[in-house]
């Protein structure tokens, strides 16, 4: 995997969610993104802050933890958020239904390591890091699909 942009500093929540919106607005149907971090790097957050901007009418957004899976009903495509970490295998993935979500909603999968072998070879990687500020977060992004370097140019501004 290699990276496809500049790490990103975010100072804090906002910026993170703004990061998120601008994201958001490049992603469609198809689109996979994976959020990799530990506990409390911020991964919900990012998802949530992408998951609001994509939406006509804006509505709750709660953490998929228990629920494995949420869906939303996005401007032009389905937006599927779902949290593996209660996972143990990739067979329990497939359960839900998430490979087939992959080639038609927009995906955003936290604890993507439990996707094993069904990790999508065209996904989006953002690993969020905790800074040296509390609320201070580092962006990672890196992808094995080359394309993703031009749809993410700018992304900092």
């Amino acid at each position: 995997m290699q990276s496809v942009h500049a790490p990103i500093p975010l100072a804090s929540p906002d910026a993170t969610c703004a990061l998120a919106a601008r994201l958001g607005a490049r992603l469609g149907p198809g689109d996979v993104l994976l959020l990799e971090g530990g506990l409390g790097a911020g991964k919900t957050h990012f998802a949530r802050c992408l998951i609001l901007s994509r939406l006509a009418e804006p509505e709750d957004v709660p953490s998929p933890t228990f629920t494995l899976v949420q869906t939303y009903p996005g401007t032009d495509c389905e937006i599927w958020h779902s949290d593996l970490y209660r996972l143990t295998g990739p067979d329990e993935i497939e359960e839900l239904g998430l490979v087939e979500a992959f080639s038609e909603a927009l995906c955003l999968v936290e604890w993507p390591d439990r996707l094993g072998e069904l990790r999508p070879e065209t996904a989006l990687t953002l690993r969020l890091e905790t800074g040296e500020e509390d609320e201070a977060r580092l962006a990672h992004f890196s992808s094995d699909d080359p394309g993703w370097e031009a749809r993410l140019e700018g992304l900092a501004a």
